[in-house]
């Protein structure tokens, strides 16, 4: 029986599966970087063991460090969570090898199907060796991990070379195994995927599917179990794909088959030999924990003959800490305050006032709704996520309550392109315009000009914020009746720093106010306050390319030197940041006339990258 399990892995599945070790009376261990010295999953642990370094390739990759650290700390049994080494079978012999148990698949059909390559030859497919004119559109992919790193879409024969490199560069971080391969991209489809869970005495359950079609950068955003409006056959063909794919590596644990479906026909994409970020909306629909499973499955206990029944739907939506309106751009900062309405599930490797670092993936938390049917779970998980006290780095929230409640996702007609269609409409600015008066009367809170009251009327405050990406002005006085503000319709009813109500053409409304900073929360909008007098020395020459954030340089394209001709929208550089490889391109047709970027150095937001001088 294990008594002791370490989780080879960090965030919030390291949490996840600590959670339903303390449930069942198991002792924890966890393993740490040295960013992640303080992080969730080493606190909540019972015991945590240092990875000296901090990106991935010294510390989370690293199978022999991870081996030690589980034998010192006198655990017998390792749960590899997702990513890094989850999909790594020479990583699995070496736990087995060292006499602990391995809460995942035997090494062989880790081998078989974590790789992609050999996972489509084994189901009868071959990807592409030879890529002509006729074979576009392709994607280009990573062999081994998955999360949507390693791969690319291309649409032009030239561009397949530099995004080869890019993919491989992106995978060999990310998993160490720089393997791509390429195979054709159908445009349209859904993602849709098997849950599977296998144990040694030759049981296979099938349990339903889900959808993850909403992605980007071909990694999910939003998904949800059942997959909705499938034909019963196309179903019923899915499991029985899926199970005979098990079968045939005899497999064991949790898995993922994936398939593309396209005009009512199913394509294999891939295995993932390993329990998926998404488990928890088929947990919820059939009302068991994949984790408890696993790890009864290792023990060698049978699973029932049938898998329970599925019950309702459920709906999960990751929050990134990313900019979806400035091509996804990962975000750092410090995570103030995370806090959901109670109702829904969430699954995070964060608490209130902890860093968010650059070394890895940008994900705060996973928020899922369970209801009876699937409108009810859009609407539940929506006004959670509306609800929700997110105070840190911009976010990927309004993205997602948007989403949700789009015609074309609530009618469950979505595909993979939902993204491309929708991005610039989903998050095209929708600022409230009470939001800056709530945050400057929540500032102006105690704060009278008058040690008494004159029979004159004061001069109005000013106060200035920046929300949405634009600037905006607020007017208010003090009278002798109190704060009034200077904008038509708008009586203030109640003002204090921490909730101002404005009764807004007879309605009144609430809002919640936090400060942090300069930066102001105001139920869901965040602002910036800006100060009174300007910085002068903050204005930067045209043509200026800033880092959009911390990271590594990675690549400096080909030639590229002070004098140097560039067009706009080239590409001149490449930044790395959580995990993800981000092309900077020139933002005019110029000349470069500064060039402060070399591979390997490291950079922080807003640095100053190169100067493209437009001609």
């Amino acid at each position: 029986m294990i008594t002791s399990v370490l989780v080879a892995n960090r965030g919030e599945i390291a949490c996840r599966v600590f959670r339903t070790c303390a449930e069942a009376g198991i002792r924890t261990v966890a393993v740490h970087s040295d960013a992640d010295g303080n992080a969730l999953h080493a606190r909540v642990a019972d015991t945590a063991v240092r990875l000296p370094g901090s990106s991935p390739a010294e510390t989370y990759l690293r199978g022999d460090l991870i081996v030690k650290a589980a034998v010192a700390a006198g655990a017998d049994a390792v749960h590899p969570g997702y990513g890094f080494l989850s999909e790594n079978a020479g990583f699995a012999r070496a736990v087995l090898d060292a006499g602990l148990v391995w809460i995942g698949p035997p090494p062989g059909a880790i081998e078989a199907m974590a790789s992609k390559t050999r996972a489509k030859q084994l189901m009868g497919l071959d990807p592409l060796h030879e890529v002509t004119e006729a074979d576009l559109p392709v994607l280009v992919k990573a062999a081994a991990g998955g999360g949507g790193r390693g791969m690319r879409v291309v649409r032009r024969l030239a561009d397949l070379e530099t995004e080869l490199a890019a993919a491989r560069a992106e995978a060999a971080s990310a998993f160490g195994d720089g393997e791509v391969f390429v195979e054709p991209y159908v445009e349209g489809g859904r993602h849709v995927e098997v849950q599977i869970l296998a144990d040694t005495h030759g049981t296979v359950w099938a349990l339903g599917t889900r959808d993850c079609s909403l992605q980007r950068r071909h990694q999910k955003v939003i998904e949800e179990a059942p997959a909705p409006g499938l034909a019963a056959g196309l179903e019923r063909e899915l499991h029985e794909l899926a199970v005979r794919a098990a079968r045939a590596v005899d497999y064991v644990g949790a898995g993922t088959v994936e398939f593309l479906v396209a005009d009512g026909r199913s394509h294999f994409l891939e295995m993932n030999t390993r329990l998926q970020v998404e488990h928890p909306v088929t947990e919820a629909v059939f009302g068991i924990d994949l984790v408890a499973l696993q790890i009864r499955v290792a023990e060698g206990h049978a699973l029932d003959a049938e898998p329970p029944r599925a019950r309702g739907h459920a709906i999960e939506a990751r929050l990134y800490a990313e900019d979806p309106a400035r091509d996804w751009a990962p975000q750092t900062g410090t995570l103030h305050r995370l806090a959901f309405p109670e109702g829904v599930r969430l699954d995070t490797g964060y608490a209130d006032g902890d860093p968010i670092g650059v070394h890895y993936d940008p994900m705060l938390a996973k928020a899922v709704a369970h209801a009876p049917t699937r409108a009810e779970a859009i609407r539940k998980l929506a006004g959670a996520l509306q609800r929700a006290a997110i105070h840190g780095p911009v976010t990927n929230r309004d993205l997602l309550v948007r989403s949700l409640r789009h015609e074309e996702f609530r009618s469950g007609h979505m595909d993979t392109g939902f993204y491309d269609r929708h991005l610039a409409a989903l998050t095209e600015p929708a600022p409230d315009p009470c939001a800056p008066l709530a945050a400057a009367l929540a500032d102006a809170h105690g704060r009278s000009r008058f040690g008494g009251w004159r029979n004159v009327p004061s001069q109005p405050q000013i106060k200035r914020y920046v929300m949405a990406g634009e600037e905006h002005e607020v007017r208010y006085r003090h009278t002798r009746e109190g704060l009034v503000a200077d904008a038509d319709g708008v009586r203030i009813v109640h003002a204090d720093a921490g909730l101002v109500v404005l009764e807004v053409d007879g309605v009144q409304r609430r809002f919640e106010v936090a400060r942090h900073g300069d930066q102001v929360y105001v139920g869901p909008a965040a602002l910036i306050a800006l100060p009174r007098f300007p910085d002068p020395t903050a204005q930067r020459a045209p043509g200026s390319l800033l880092a959009p954030m911390p990271g590594t340089v990675v690549r400096v394209a080909d030639g590229l030197a002070v004098g140097a001709a560039v067009r706009a929208g080239e590409p001149l550089l490449w930044l790395e940041a959580m995990k993800m490889e981000h092309k900077i391109t020139a933002p005019v047709t110029g000349t470069v006339t500064a060039l402060h970027a070399d591979p390997g150095q490291q950079v922080e937001v807003g640095a100053l990258l190169a100067v493209v001088q437009e001609t």
